[in-house]
C-alpha cells in the first residue's frame, strides 16, 4: 500500500537520550513532524513512528488492530533503548494512550511521559453502538482537521473507520485499567477547547496515574492537534525543559554547568 507523502515516519540520531513521538487516531507523522525537527536540533534521537493503518487509506486502517499499533510503537522503542541511555516517550490523543500503554508495559525503559490531549474515554453515548454500528457501516465523517491556526492541515482521513474505532476503544479500556502502573514524571498538556477528546480523559489519567512528579498545562489558544496549533511553540519548549529535567544524572540542576 502507497505511503502518502506527508506521511513517513521521521528518525534523526542524536545524543544519549531519546524521544519518541507517536501520532493520533486517522492521523500520521505529519504531526509530529514539527515537534520531532525541534528536539532533534536539540541533539535528542528522536522516533516518530507511522502506525499501521496509517498514512495511507481509512480503508486500512479499518483492518488494523489496536496490537498493531501497540507493536509498531514498542519496535521504535527498542531501537531507542538500544542506543540510548534514558529514553521519554510522548503523543497526541490516541498517540497519547499509546505513550501511557509504553510506560505501564516498559516502566524500567522509560524516564517520562508528555502527553497533549490524550484520549483513553470518552462520554459520548454514541459510541455505545459502535461494536455492532462496525459490521452495517463502514466509515461515519472524519474527526481530523481540528485546529484553531488558519491554514494548517493535519493531513488525516476523511472518514472515520468504525472497526478501527471499536480497536481504539479496547486498547482505552486496557489503559484504563492499568494506569495506576505509571510511575514516571509526567506532563499532559490539555487544550480549553477541544472538538475530539472531551476534558474526561485528562481527568481519569490524572487522578490514576500513580506518578508523584505530575504537571497539567492548560492551552488557551489551541484546539485538540496542538502540536501543529498556535501554542505549539509553548509545548515545544515546555517539553524540552521537561525531558532536560526527568534526564538529568542524578544530583545534577538542570541549567548550572
Amino acid at each position: 500500500m502507497p505511503v502518502q507523502a506527508h506521511a513517513h515516519p521521521f528518525a534523526a540520531n542524536g545524543g544519549p537520550v531519546g524521544v519518541l513521538l507517536s501520532h493520533g487516531f486517522t492521523g500520521s507523522p505529519a504531526s509530529m513532524r514539527p515537534w520531532a525537527e525541534f528536539l532533534a536540533s536539540h541533539d535528542y534521537t528522536v522516533r516518530v513512528p507511522r502506525l499501521p493503518g496509517h498514512g495511507t487509506t481509512w480503508q486500512e486502517l479499518n483492518r488494523s488492530r489496536w496490537q498493531d499499533w501497540y507493536a509498531e510503537a514498542e519496535s521504535a522503542l527498542d531501537q531507542l533503548v538500544s542506543r540510548c541511555e534514558q529514553v521519554v516517550v510522548a503523543g497526541l490523543s490516541m498517540g497519547g494512550c499509546l505513550a501511557l500503554r509504553l510506560a505501564e508495559q516498559r516502566c524500567r525503559d522509560i524516564s517520562g511521559v508528555i502527553l497533549v490531549n490524550p484520549a483513553v474515554a470518552s462520554a459520548n453515548r454514541q459510541l455505545h453502538a459502535v461494536p455492532v454500528l462496525k459490521w452495517l457501516v463502514a466509515s461515519r465523517p472524519g474527526i481530523g482537521d481540528d485546529i484553531k491556526k488558519p491554514g494548517v492541515e493535519e493531513y488525516c482521513y476523511p472518514r472515520l473507520p468504525l472497526k478501527a474505532l471499536h480497536a481504539m476503544m479496547r486498547m482505552w479500556k486496557v489503559t484504563r485499567e492499568d494506569l495506576p502502573k505509571v510511575t514516571q514524571p509526567l506532563l499532559m498538556f490539555r487544550s480549553a477547547e477541544d472538538h475530539v477528546v472531551e476534558p474526561l480523559s485528562g481527568r481519569i489519567i490524572a487522578q490514576r496515574v500513580s506518578s508523584r512528579d505530575l504537571c497539567e498545562r492548560v492551552l488557551e489558544d489551541s484546539y485538540h492537534v496542538a502540536t501543529l496549533d498556535h501554542d505549539a511553540p509553548a509545548i515545544f519548549e515546555e517539553s524540552l525543559d521537561f525531558v532536560r529535567r526527568v534526564t538529568a544524572p542524578s544530583g545534577q540542576v538542570v541549567g548550572q554547568t
